[in-house]
This record gives C-alpha cells, structure tokens and sequence, in this order.
C-alpha cells in the first residue's frame, strides 16, 4: 500500500491524548481526540488507518487525502474526530486489531460525558485495511462497543477477492497466521462480507474504479450484499480513482459526502 507523510497540521481545536489501552510486555495504545469548539454532546468518527496491516498510524493519512482539511472539515461540521491506534499484523495476528478498535470504541464510551460526546452516534471511517477494520467492527459491535454507521474507503471487505491466496507473504495471511487459501474458516469469521446480517448499520462505500490494490468489485459486492438484507448500503464509485484516490482531483468532495452521509444517518437531536 501507499506510503505515509507527516502528519498533517493539527487544527486548533481542544486536543486530548488519551491512553486506550496498555498492556505488560506491549507498546501502549493512544488515540487523539480532535473536539471541534462548543459545549456538545457531539458524535463521533473514529479514523481508522491503512497501510496493509503492516504499516502506518493514527498521526499519518495518505498522500492524497492529507492536503484536503480531513480533520477541520469534520470539525466545522460538529463531529469531533478520533484518531486511534491498534496493533499491526506482525505484532498481533487477527482478532487483535479488531479487539483495539473496540477499545478504543468502549473507551470513548465510558468517558462520553466528560468528553463531550454522544454515545448515541459513533461512526467509523476506515481506509484500505482500516477500511476491513471499520466494517468489521460495525458489523459485530454491540453494546459498548456498538458504532451507529460506517464509511469504507476502498476498504477490504472480501479477503478471499484476491489473487495471492496461497501468497505467505500476502498481508492477509500475515494478518490471520498463514495462507488464505488454508485458513478459509478462519478468514470468514474476519471478513466483512461473510459476516453481513440484516442488523447491520448504515454503510457508504467510496471506492475508485481504476484501484489496483483493492478491486472496486469488493465494494459493489459489498454494497449488495448488505442491500440483500436491508441494510442502508450506498456506494459511490470515484471513476478513474486509483487506491488512495489516486488520480482524483476532488477528495475534498469525497470528506464532505460522508460528513453528508452521516449527518443524514445520525442525526441530531
């Protein structure tokens, strides 16, 4: 997957660095919180990273996206934004990082009035791998650990979509402890589109129609799949867009058709 800059300028917002979790033997796990200003409750989007689940972090966003006002955009509409960590694939194997997101999802939850946030509306909005991430954990959250919508950027949604199944080296099976092509009861029970059910919540999906790493068909998939049980699935296709966007000149637009998407799922009180 694409590489990561710097982190892109902070907004002058109140920030807060928080520990989610830390556990003996491990490197601590932090998310920031971005609060746009006002008294709230306000809802809340977790960012979730790519990077193949191999690399990247909750500081960095893709080349593409980071020039475009990612984190203020959010912030001028009302959504406070939360950045969180979680466990690569060779520090941790499948359900770990799923396991961190939820973490981070209960943590935020149990401190919601001191934050300033509603409990009633927690989105996720994940990229590539961070995109599998997102969909997984809003497909199997509950209680705590519930997120109310998602957005998947060109994310991950059929691991068994791919053409290195029986690759050692590919990211999923360095994800999940081996070749896909042997561990395919395994897999299911991580991948998106084997875990849809019709108590799904509301799900877009931005995916480029030229991306090389991820097929756009994942997301089209996808898409039906959750259609076929009556969950709000809506799908945008970004045509000539490589991974990342690459290629697209209006990501901005992109940022702002989720927050659209959102408000319209999540609405306030």
């Amino acid at each position: 997957m694409t590489g990561y800059p710097p982190p892109e300028p902070r907004p002058t917002v109140t920030y807060a660095d928080c520990t989610v979790a830390v556990v003996p033997g491990y490197r601590p796990l932090h998310l920031d919180l971005h609060l746009p200003p006002g008294d709230g409750p306000f809802p809340v989007l977790l960012w979730v990273h790519g990077g193949g689940w191999l690399e990247g972090s909750r500081v960095g966003l893709p080349a593409t996206v980071a020039p475009h006002r990612f984190h203020q955009r959010f912030l001028d509409r009302g959504w406070a934004v939360a950045d969180i960590d979680y466990r690569l694939a060779q520090e941790a194997q499948y359900p770990a990082q799923l396991l961190d997101v939820q973490s981070a999802v209960r943590w935020l939850r149990l401190y919601a009035d001191q934050l300033k946030l509603d409990p009633a509306r927690f989105a996720a909005l994940g990229e590539s791998a961070g995109g599998h991430l997102a969909a997984m954990a809003g497909l199997t959250g509950t209680g705590d650990t519930a997120i109310q919508a998602v957005v998947n950027w060109y994310g991950a949604v059929d691991l068994f979509d791919f053409d290195d199944l029986d690759d050692p080296a590919a990211p999923p099976a360095l994800l999940f402890g081996g070749p896909v092509s042997g561990r395919r009861e395994f897999v299911a029970f991580g991948n998106p589109i084997s875990r849809v059910h019709a108590g799904a919540p509301p799900f877009l999906t931005v995916h480029g129609t030229a991306d090389r790493i991820v097929g756009p068909g994942q997301g089209q998939a996808f898409t039906e799949a959750l259609r076929a049980v009556g969950v709000r699935a809506d799908l945008v296709l970004v045509p000539g867009a490589d991974h990342c966007f690459e290629g697209h000149d209006d990501i901005g637009g992109l940022i702002e058709q989720g927050i659209d998407f959102l408000d319209e799922v999540l609405p306030g009180k």
